[in-house]
């Protein structure tokens, strides 16, 4: 398994940017950018509630903006928060290898899946990260149930 790097830090950054910019514009702080060779592929966040689309969530988002790929060999793919299992069963489907994660207090995710798929998981415990996933669901708890599909009924 590879460390983490100063540019694993530098893309974390730019992750963190786009979940604020989602918080900014009133939805879930969820940042996500790929990148491959250290360059910048796409970046992407949470639109659910922008968007008004239930799968909208910043890795997808992310991946959407990155566009057709013939392969996904090299990418490294940063989130803020650990991914869900839709997330998880994408990074998986698209043979995405490696995941650098900000943080998993907040929502754990489904890091043990991504592993078990042979994907290479890092957690940097950030505590940015943490903060402003805590502040949104402290001010959004029902929004933030929403995301993650809790409390739910017909």
């Amino acid at each position: 398994m590879s460390a983490i790097t100063q540019e694993d830090l530098k893309f974390m950054t730019l992750a963190y940017e786009e979940a604020k910019q989602g918080y900014e514009e009133g939805g879930v702080p969820v940042g996500s950018v790929m990148s491959c060779s250290e360059e910048l592929l796409a970046k992407g966040h949470n639109k659910r509630v922008q968007d008004g689309n239930p799968i909208a969530h910043g890795e997808m988002d992310c991946i959407y903006n990155a566009g057709r790929r013939a392969n996904y060999k090299g990418v490294t793919l940063y989130t803020t928060l650990s991914p869900c299992m839709m997330c998880s069963g994408t990074i998986v489907q698209f043979g995405i290898k490696r995941v650098v994660i900000g943080e998993n207090k907040n929502f754990d995710g489904n890091i043990e899946f991504l592993r078990s798929s042979g994907v290479e998981v890092h957690l940097l415990d950030d505590a940015k990260c943490t903060e402003l996933m805590d502040r949104f669901i402290k001010e959004k708890p029902n929004l933030w149930n929403e995301d993650i599909a809790v409390d739910g009924y017909c």
